[in-house]
């Protein structure tokens, strides 16, 4: 098990800085998290045309990169730095992976070059209306035959759910759970804005009735294929909050470095000495934990169900409290609507609960452990 990081990954974690460093600045940030599309899509062309950066994890035949799940982890602690408003993870983390590990051939095909140039935005829609992110809990029911099937029920929470041309819909049949397509503004469906605690991350309810839509994998045999696409999306979130908590930390050690009070930089004072250093710990530990699940996500082996979880609840918790303390050691600015300190916060929250919180990933662990 190598950690390091090779040359070309280096590069590409060194391309991607430079990107954000320009196209999201905090100005950026705040002007995108007050629209309802919530990005740019003069940005999202760029990461497709310039850095191709939507197919980075897509094999070639289908128009992609072929890169593994670490490059493409990589891109996504940079995208947590940087606080990104835009939909790639659920296109990339969870779309992408949903078509690769569920879909029959034939849907790959015809969906993930799209994905790849830039063309399509897709999204995962999963969670039924209580939020609930047991896979056999669809909250849709699908009913038809062959390439005519109707889907009624309610998705919750999609990320990205109205910005998305394509949604992927977990729904049951009487076979059991399969993964359909839908495309935005068919029949039948009703996508509402979800006005959310992280503006930075849009999320809608989908509302299914007789909506048309097609069979994408085979018929009741999903559950596998989403439960590894849940997994490396977890890998994937970890990734991008060892990104933000990072960041965090940077910001928190150099406000105590340069704020002067009493006659001396808050960082000489023991009680900020000890705040920090308790977040580096963390924020290496998180680091750790990220890495460990992005080799066994591109090992493709039987420990990434351990690792993912491990990493999921491990870094949701680093990254919250690494956010919290980064506004308790800024103080009353820190508190303000004008400092980016709440944003970081509020992104550390949102990830933490989403596709599931530490408690969920711990009760998968000692499932995964026999304890």
């Amino acid at each position: 098990m190598n950690f390091g990081f090779s040359d070309e990954q280096d590069e590409l974690r060194k391309m991607v800085k430079r990107f954000l460093d320009e196209k999201s600045s905090e100005t950026d940030v705040r002007r995108l998290m007050a629209t309802e599309d919530g990005y740019d899509p003069a940005v999202w062309s760029q990461m497709a045309n310039e850095l191709a950066l939507q197919g980075l994890g897509i094999p070639e035949e289908f128009g992609g990169q072929g890169f593994g799940p670490v490059e493409l982890y990589v891109v996504f602690e940079e995208m947590g730095a940087a606080l990104l408003c835009s939909p790639y993870f659920a296109t990339v983390a969870l779309a992408s992976n949903a078509l690769l590990t569920t879909a029959t051939d034939a849907a790959k095909a015809k969906y993930l070059p799209g994905i790849a140039a830039g063309d399509t935005i897709a999204t995962l829609a999963l969670t039924n209306n209580a939020g609930s992110w047991n896979v056999s809990d669809t909250g849709v029911t699908a009913s038809g035959s062959g390439d005519a099937f109707t889907l009624n029920g309610v998705k919750n929470y999609v990320v990205d759910g109205s910005t998305a041309s394509l949604i992927l819909v977990t729904a049951t049949t009487d076979k059991g759970v399969s993964l359909f397509a839908v495309d935005q503004g068919a029949a039948g469906l009703t996508t509402t804005w979800l006005p959310t605690m992280d503006q930075t991350r849009k999320q809608s309810k989908l509302e299914f009735a007789n909506t048309p839509a097609t069979l994408i994998s085979v018929d009741g045999a999903a559950t596998a294929g989403i439960t590894k696409t849940l997994q490396i999306a977890a890998a994937a979130l970890a990734a991008e909050q060892v990104g933000g908590a990072q960041r965090v930390l940077n910001n928190a050690v150099e406000y105590a470095k340069n704020r002067v009070q009493f006659g001396r930089p808050i960082g000489s004072f023991q009680a900020i000495k000890h705040k920090c250093a308790d977040m580096l710990l963390e924020v290496e530990s998180a680091k750790s934990a990220a890495y460990y699940a992005a080799w066994a996500a591109q090992e493709d082996n039987e420990e990434l169900a351990i690792a993912a979880s491990l990493a999921k609840s491990y870094c949701s918790e680093a990254y919250f409290h690494a956010a919290a303390e980064n506004i308790q050691i800024h103080g009353g600015i820190g508190f303000t609507w004008e400092h980016h300190a709440h944003l970081y916060f509020k992104r550390a929250k949102s990830s933490e609960l989403m596709l599931g919180d530490p408690a969920y990933h711990r009760e998968l662990l000692a499932e995964k452990l026999g304890i």
